[in-house]
């Protein structure tokens, strides 16, 4: 049981890794050299769907890898287990205090009600979101440290 649960967390978390490591090196590059309208467009789109699926995974990625901290506990590699749980939490709260604000209101916008900082407020969003890749990648990197 404990390894399924092994091997469930790491392709949930890795995926998840995968994911947003396309959003900063693939779909947002390609989202920034449309014109103008058809990038916020697709960004506003992409934090429309985006920030409806990746809380829940977020947290479920954290739930997990808890759940083989907690079953795991008695087996090598729970202190790597757990560092990755700690990281997981830090992207969290990263997510919440740095990212999900300037994405609620990145989702609403249009050509019509953008703010004339738009452009400035999607640089930020990115350079958040590549130190939460960082993060991630990180804690992705451990945990398969932790089945070794």
């Amino acid at each position: 049981m404990l390894h399924a649960l092994q091997v469930l967390t790491t392709v949930v978390v890795g995926v998840m890794v995968g994911v947003e490591f396309a959003v900063a090196f693939v779909i947002n590059p390609i989202f920034k050299a449309l014109p103008e309208d058809a990038g916020l467009l697709g960004r506003a789109h992409g934090g429309r769907m985006l920030g409806a699926v990746m809380p829940v995974w977020y947290i479920g990625s954290l739930l997990l890898v808890l759940a083989w901290a907690v079953a795991g506990r008695h087996e090598g590699g729970t202190g790597l287990v757990f560092t990755a749980g700690a990281l997981l939490i830090v992207s969290v709260l990263m997510s919440v205090l740095l990212l999900v604000p300037i994405n609620n209101r990145g989702k609403t916008w249009t050509p019509e009600n953008r703010p004339a900082d738009w452009k400035e407020q999607g640089d930020r969003w990115d350079r958040y979101h590549y130190a939460r890749v960082a993060v991630i990648v990180a804690a992705f990197a451990v945990l398969v440290a932790a089945l070794v």
